[in-house]
């Protein structure tokens, strides 16, 4: 440390290399943005995830809750001027109701897919196990 003008620990003379990330170890727990993900489009009333073939579609399969809607819009807003992010000439008072506007678009979200057959129990249990063998 003689050599340094300065004490400090974090000091560095220029001409060193960055260090590069290690990979991970074998068998060691995958982060959570490996999960895949997927693309869906939800009832606004009950939830169910709307078929793919959506825009056909007057009601949800489900529940019979009209999807031309101001509720499964993508551009539906409740703290914008008449509930639209879109220029539209007046509110249109039941937000849940068919209407036939011309800036509508389905409202899509995209979703990790979690479902059982992504992941088995047996590898969970795996893992858990992994943790605390010696």
């Amino acid at each position: 440390m003689a050599d340094r003008k300065y004490r400090q620990q974090g000091y560095r003379p220029r001409g060193a290399e960055p260090r590069r990330p290690s990979p991970p170890a074998a068998g060691a727990p995958r982060s959570g943005g490996m999960l895949a993900q997927r693309t869906v489009s939800r009832c606004g009333a009950c939830g169910a995830v709307l078929p793919v073939a959506t825009a056909a579609l007057a009601q949800c399969p489900h529940c019979r809750a009209a999807i031309h809607a101001c509720r499964q819009c993508a551009h539906f807003d409740t703290g914008r001027r008449f509930e639209c992010t879109e220029p539209i000439p007046e509110r249109l008072a039941d937000k849940s109701a068919r209407n036939d506007c011309a800036a509508f678009a389905l409202r899509v979200t995209v979703e990790r897919d979690a479902s059982p057959d992504s992941t088995r129990p047996g590898d969970i249990r795996r893992g858990f196990d992994d943790l605390f063998k010696k």
